[in-house]
């Protein structure tokens, strides 16, 4: 516990100082060091000869990604038809993920024995929530420099105060599971719990932040599909370690595991996020 406070203590302000602060193609470089080690992680999910050769898709997909979407600051902040094709298949992934997740184990056998189905899992899950991630910080650059790094953070607290929320009220009150093949400590009561703290904080970072959207209505049912997809987004990778025999992705944050051990419930959020903030 120690190290992992110390670890927090240390990552947490370089975190948010880059976030807010780095000039947009070095935050870009910086998520995609991040994504990468995602990948790397991810390869123990494939059935391939060596871990490099089944991190080519992800370097192959997500080199070409960048030819279909123009990382400059101008393109970046004009949101276009590729952009929601590609926030759009991301939400569809975690939909269909999260009802793979809460099917478990029966739906196991529908994509255990395809190395394919493990490759392509793994891009829907990085890919989506990289570019979701850069589009939300470019978002308004161009007139105010911090606009976007404000609504990067605001996913951050609604995520983690539903993360919160969600382990003090399964703790107290929680008694029906949510997915006990996958993760027996989640329940039901959780989930509600986590959705009303991210509300709170979400109401109240939004009017601190200036995060404006077209009404209130629009912005508790934005938070609220974020955080349930959140929820249901950390199931799904403890369902691919479960299948592979895998307690952490890896060991690279001390006394945190590893990118996707952090980041799981993350990836899930942005790109439905990002996708209702842009649509409406």
């Amino acid at each position: 516990m120690k190290q992992r406070i110390i670890t927090a203590l240390i990552l947490a302000p370089l975190v948010i100082l880059g976030i807010f602060f780095l000039p947009l193609p070095w935050f870009i470089l910086a998520l995609g060091v991040v994504t990468l080690l995602g990948f790397w992680e991810w390869t123990q999910f494939v059935n391939d000869s060596s871990r490099y050769v089944a991190l080519l898709p992800a370097v192959v997909v997500g080199g070409a990604s960048f030819l279909l979407i123009s990382p400059w600051t101008e393109s970046l902040s004009q949101i276009t038809g590729i952009h929601y094709v590609v926030l759009a298949l991301g939400t569809l992934w975690w939909l269909y993920s999260s009802f793979l997740a809460i099917t478990f184990p029966r739906s196991r056998r529908w994509w255990e024995s395809s190395n394919p189905a493990r490759h392509l899992f793994g891009l829907l899950t990085l890919l989506p929530f990289f570019w979701s991630v850069i589009f939300l910080r470019a978002e308004g650059i161009e007139g105010d420099f911090f606009h976007g790094a404000k609504l990067v953070m605001f996913v951050c607290f609604i995520v983690w105060a539903a993360d919160s929320g969600a382990y003090f009220t399964g703790k107290s009150l929680g008694k029906h599971k949510m997915a006990p093949a996958v993760s027996p400590n989640k329940t039901i009561e959780g989930l509600i719990g986590g959705v009303i703290a991210a509300m709170v904080v979400g109401w109240l970072f939004a009017d601190w932040f200036a995060i404006e959207f077209s009404s209130l209505g629009a912005m508790f049912i934005t938070i609220l599909l974020t955080v349930v997809i959140s929820v249901l987004g950390d199931l799904v990778e403890s369902m691919f370690k479960r299948v592979s025999g895998i307690k952490d992705s890896s060991n690279i944050i001390p006394g945190h595991g590893g990118i996707l051990d952090r980041v799981d419930s993350l990836t899930a959020a942005f790109p439905v996020f990002a996708l209702l903030y842009f649509l409406f």
